[in-house]
This record gives C-alpha cells, structure tokens and sequence, in this order.
C-alpha cells in the first residue's frame, strides 16, 4: 500500500465523534451511498481499532459519511498535535458520555484548525492568561480582581468579555455542540493559548457568565474534573468578574423587584437570576428575599426565557486570519478549507458567517 491513503484510527474516531454519529450512523450512511457495496457496524468498529486499514472507496466513503476531506482521516494526530489537552466545563447530570466525546473530539478538531491558520500566517500567537494560585489569603473574588487590573479593565460593567479575551491573546470560536446543557467549554495546552468554545444554542443573557466561569476555570485550575470545589470558584470569579462588588453593591441597594433586575440586567449584560444570586451573596437582600424573586421569575416564565436584552458578542480573530489569508495571501475559500481540514461549506460557516444562526441553519 506504498503512496496509497490509509484512514487513522484516532482520526477516524474524533471526526465520527465530532458529529455526534455512532458507528451504526457511519455505517448507515456509507452503505446508503455504497451502491451495493455491504458496510456494517462491525466493519466502523475494526477500522476505529486499527484492525483493518480503510483505503481506496472505502476511504472515500468514509469521508463523506462524516463529512470531512479525505486529507483529516489521514492524518497524523501525533504531527498535527490533535488531544484533548486540559479541558474544563460544566458537567450536568444529564449531559451524557456522547455529548461530552463530542465536545471534546470537537474541541481536538478546532485546535487542529486554528493552530493551521496561524501556521500558514506566520502569526506568532501571544497570550496574557497564566495560572492564579489560591489559598487562604488569595480567593477567587481576589484573582478576579487582578486580572481585570493586569487586562487593564476599568471599574463598572465590560463592553465586551469576548473582545477582552481575544485581547489577552485567547482563542475563542462558536461551535454547535449538540446539545442545549452546555454553555460554553475551554481547553488549554501549556504550549498554547486557551481555547473557548462558546455554544452557538447557548442563550445571549447566560453566555457571558458562561464564559466567565470558563475563564475562572482557566486562570484558577490546572487539574482537570468538574468537582464541586472548582465549579463554586470559578462562579465565585466569574461574578467579581462581571458584578465588581465595589461598583455594584451600590447599585444592587434599594428596590430589586424585576423591573429593577431588567434595568441592571441590561446594563451589566448578565442575566436577572445572576444579579439576584450576586445581591444575596454580598448581603444586599437575604435568602428569603431571593428565593422570593425566583418563585415570582418561575410563576411568569422568567426562568427559561427572560425579559430584557444582552447583546450576542461574536469572536472577531480567527475571522480576520482568514481575511488575512484571502486578503494578504490571495487564498481561494478552497484552499483554505483544504488547510484547515474542512469541506468549503462547511468552513464558510464557520469562519466567515456573520452570526452563530448562519452556522446552525448549515449543519441541520
């Protein structure tokens, strides 16, 4: 099989992976375009474990089941640097094993992507984040704190919490996760920068503070595993991030009755239960007060669709490289598409779409 394509197995799983298919689905779809040509699951299962090598049709096929240039199935995850890495989230109770192999080999594919964009334009990718030890005297309120100082953020609410990570150096994308439990999910390499991936079904109110816990997760932790421990500091950052309580307990004082929740809401661009959670916590109103307020949010619906609006942040740096290369370069859409490892359609969607909807109206 001398200069003949041969599928990698790790390939083969974290591109099945990625688009949350079995290999009952792969198997299904390949066969249905196999004319006549007889593909089981068992066929999926042997090649994903290395016991048979996928070339020639096949390997064709297997391509397109997945939706993926035959070149990605080919490659070589130890060269092209493809792993999981550190990753933390949210883990909910009913956020099941193939969600999360989904997010994770989507998170592996992503990575593969944008470390090929900054290869092919020579960029050399500089970052801010680094590692907060905590301890008795140093909290996460406290590490919050001195981030907003080392990133130069001014006192009162952030224009833009995508903008500012982008800034220090962060990579942050929008992926269709598959799944409405999951906001958004990081991964960091000490080699690299962070990468965000923010959930383009994600809501615009819950996003930010979405983002903020993962870049709680970020500075804070260096172990992976969602426990308690790293899920209350990271909101405990993420609330000193977005809610300063030297600039808002001022405000949170007084009248916190829903209109009021809709005028901070829209002001601090986080949801109303987060400014409710955050005035319990600094002592503004007691727990009565607050559970009152999300019994009263519950009886109108508030919980699941809230009033008032946040704007939809979208991340701007990935996009431009592409520019760049089109600009600078003079790359067709194709041929970067073949770099980054996407079928064109695909990689318009995800890299030059407007907003997170485009994407979602692609992959149905």
């Amino acid at each position: 099989m001398d200069g003949e394509a041969v599928a990698h197995p790790t390939m083969l799983v974290l591109t099945r992976e990625s688009r949350g298919m079995t290999q009952a689905d792969v198997a299904g779809r390949m066969a249905g375009m196999a004319d006549g040509m007889p593909v089981s699951q068992g066929y999926v299962s042997k090649a994903e474990a290395g016991r048979l090598a996928v070339t020639g049709q096949r390997l064709e096929l297997y391509a397109q089941a997945v939706r993926y240039p035959v070149g990605v199935l080919c490659a070589d995850p130890d060269v092209h640097g493809v792993g999981v890495g550190l990753v933390h989230h949210r883990k909910r109770a009913s956020l099941g094993a193939p969600t999360l192999r989904r997010v994770h080999a989507e998170l592996a594919l992503s990575r593969m992507q944008v470390r090929a964009l900054l290869r092919e334009t020579d960029k050399s990718h500089q970052h801010r984040f680094r590692r907060v030890e905590l301890d008795d005297f140093n909290t996460p309120a406290d590490a919050a704190i001195t981030v907003r100082k080392e990133w130069g953020i001014p006192g009162g609410p952030l224009a833009r919490l995508v903008d500012l990570i982008e800034d220090a150096g962060g990579l942050v994308l929008v992926r269709d996760l598959g799944t409405r439990e999951l906001d958004a999910v990081t991964q960091w390499t000490d080699s690299e920068a962070p990468l965000f991936l923010f959930n383009a079904q994600a809501p615009a109110d819950r996003f930010r503070w979405s983002l903020a816990h993962e870049l709680g997760h970020v500075f804070l932790h260096d172990q992976p595993g969602a426990t308690t421990l790293q899920e209350r500091q990271a909101d405990e950052f993420a609330s000193e991030f977005l809610l300063p309580a030297v600039n808002v307990r001022a405000e949170l004082k007084g009248r916190l009755d829903l209109n009021r929740l809709v005028e901070l809401k829209n002001r601090w661009g986080v949801s109303m239960a987060a400014i409710a959670r955050r005035a319990t916590a600094l002592g503004v109103i007691t727990e009565w007060q607050y559970r009152n307020v999300m019994v009263e949010m519950s009886a109108l619906g508030y919980r699941t669709q809230e009033p008032g609006d946040v704007e939809r942040e979208y991340p701007r740096m990935v996009s431009n490289l592409v520019a760049r290369l089109r600009k600078d370069n003079g790359h067709s859409v194709e041929k970067i598409a073949d770099l980054v490892g996407l079928l064109p359609s695909e990689f318009e969607a995800l890299y030059q779409a407007s907003d997170a909807g485009t994407y979602l109206e692609v992959n149905r």
